[in-house]
């Protein structure tokens, strides 16, 4: 395992922030000083210390969180809260979220140390389905439907690749803003009454930015409210409140490392 990652995994910092200390002279190996950051190391056999303290192992941690609208997926944001904001009794260093859901976004987000896990879940030639929940502004047809399932172009030179669409319930303002209001979505306009929207289920394999809403916009669309409920396997915990989060199982994290 190279230097950087070991001492990463040990929650002494972030990837970047770990290549510093070992520029700096901070790391050593076997009580030597070490300053290349990919140089390969044994877990088991080797002593690892950082600032004269030895890392004593290193633990792979994920959690699952219901992030918030209203947050964003950053560590440290001038103008919002951000997602790490509902961990204040941990340490965070070393964590980051694997992926990004909007501010506006809720829904199932995960939080890790585990680099090996991020490159798993989220690079596109791993093809790992992410499923959101959604209400639009706007009436899907069949001509859209087809449009999701056989590929899009969503704007900006760019093109979405085939995706999984399942409509819920389709109508007018009027006939369902009970529902919409219990899902959570608060429509401030006014004179909606014979607005068509509908209700459904995206599932997607990839993440280009805004793309949800961008393929919607290309149905004639607007998406007014949007939750992801699952990414592979994993579906959000919906005992968890907004702003919880808990551990992944050890059979949770053993599908997911599975994967692919």
């Amino acid at each position: 395992m190279r230097l950087d990652k070991y001492v990463s995994l040990a929650r002494i910092g972030t990837r970047k922030k770990v290549k510093e200390y070992i520029y700096r002279g901070e790391v050593q190996v076997n009580g030597e000083t070490v300053l290349v950051p990919a140089l390969e190391v044994d877990e088991k056999s080797d002593e690892i210390s950082y600032c004269g303290k030895v890392i004593s192992g290193i633990d792979r941690i994920c959690y699952m969180f219901y992030k918030p609208q209203g947050c964003v997926t950053a560590k440290n944001d001038g103008n919002h809260k951000t997602v790490f904001s509902y961990f204040p009794e941990l340490d965070t260093a070393g964590l980051f979220a694997v992926g990004r859901l909007d501010r506006d976004t809720e829904g199932l987000l995960l939080i890790t140390n585990d680099g090996d896990l991020n490159h798993r879940l989220m690079k596109p030639e791993h093809h790992v389905e992410k499923t959101y929940f959604f209400w639009v502004f706007g009436a899907i047809d069949e001509a859209g439907v087809q449009a999701v399932r056989q590929g899009m172009d969503i704007g900006q030179g760019e093109r979405a690749k085939p995706g999984e669409i399942e409509i819920v319930a389709a109508g007018t303002y009027t006939e369902l803003r009970g529902e919409m209001e219990r899902d959570g979505c608060q429509v401030v306009k006014q004179n909606l009454h014979r607005q068509d929207v509908t209700a459904g289920y995206l599932t997607i394999s990839e993440g280009k930015k805004h793309q949800v809403k961008r393929m919607m916009r290309s149905i004639g669309c607007y998406v007014v409210y949007l939750k992801r409920v699952s990414i592979g396997r994993l579906k959000l915990d919906e005992e968890l409140e907004k702003g919880g989060y808990r551990e992944l199982t050890a059979l949770e994290l053993a599908e997911y490392r599975d994967q692919n």
